[in-house]
């Protein structure tokens, strides 16, 4: 199978998975995290969201609904994001912890934008032209490489929550704290202006798989399992399917140079 299909498939059933947690805990899915617990009729909003993405998720299965069902994605997220994470920059503009969450929103949006862009070739009927254009391409990487740069701030903001979370058996726990928080800002940099954007991009995306799978998956391994790492192995999972989404996005490297995203962002300066 191709990257390209391989991505795509592995996002899709994350989405799938994570909105069945979400469903199944009688809860909102955890990537729909900030919804205030006054809100009226909490639970059945929460039923009718999980429902959403499942139907989301299933639709990108498959590829005559991928693109309707990827548009419907980057919608929802885009609406949720500023419905609910964005309002704790506007509380909070100084508290880093502000821009890390809407961080994790921006990255899922992020895939979900270029999944768009891919399977819009195949289904004109849904083509918006600023959403599939050259430039909402170039946004997509945007959000992702300022995402990229709030996931790094927080892990100075927080030195004291990261470091613990290193593995005990590395050496060093403020040296790795400092270094993944180090490697998320220059590799969301690189993005930003476009300097070896693809090889930043699978720098991070194998950061974050390293994270998800050395520091929460142990946790629940080792049957650490609390409400909140169950929240954070999730959230994490699915960061770790959408960066590897961004990742395949760029040309440039010989185990990516497949037709794919390259094809349909022909027209635009290679970067990477």
């Amino acid at each position: 199978m191709r990257w390209k299909t391989v991505s795509h498939l592995f996002f899709a059933l994350t989405i799938l998975a994570i909105a069945a947690i979400g469903l199944l805990g009688g809860s909102f899915a955890p990537i729909l995290a900030g919804v205030p617990k006054s809100l009226p009729d909490r639970q059945v909003v929460a039923d009718i969201c999980n429902i959403v993405l499942i139907a989301c998720g299933a639709g990108l299965i498959v590829r005559r609904t991928a693109a309707p069902a990827a548009l419907a994605l980057l919608i929802y997220l885009i609406i949720w994001t500023i419905l609910f994470k964005v309002p704790f920059i506007i509380r909070q503009p100084l508290i880093e912890v502000s821009y890390q969450t809407c961080g994790e929103n921006a990255v899922l949006i992020a895939a979900a934008w270029l999944l768009y862009l891919w399977s819009v070739r195949d289904a004109k009927a849904w083509r918006v032209n600023f959403l599939s254009g050259g430039a909402g391409l170039r946004i997509a990487h945007l959000l992702y490489g300022f995402a990229l740069i709030a996931f790094g701030f927080s892990h100075f903001a927080y030195l004291n929550l990261t470091a613990p979370l290193v593995p005990a058996w590395l050496p060093g726990h403020v040296f790795w704290a400092y270094l993944t928080g180090g490697t998320y800002i220059l590799t969301g940099g690189a993005i930003i202006i476009g300097f070896a954007a693809g090889l930043a991009a699978a720098i991070a995306a194998l950061q974050i798989a390293l994270i998800t799978l050395l520091v929460w998956g142990p946790m629940i391994f080792a049957g650490h399992i609390s409400v909140e790492n169950w929240q954070e192995t999730a959230v994490s999972w699915a960061l770790s399917a959408a960066a590897w989404v961004v990742a395949i996005s760029y040309e440039g490297h010989p185990w990516l140079k497949r037709p794919g995203f390259g094809a349909l962002a022909g027209r635009l300066p290679a970067r990477g």
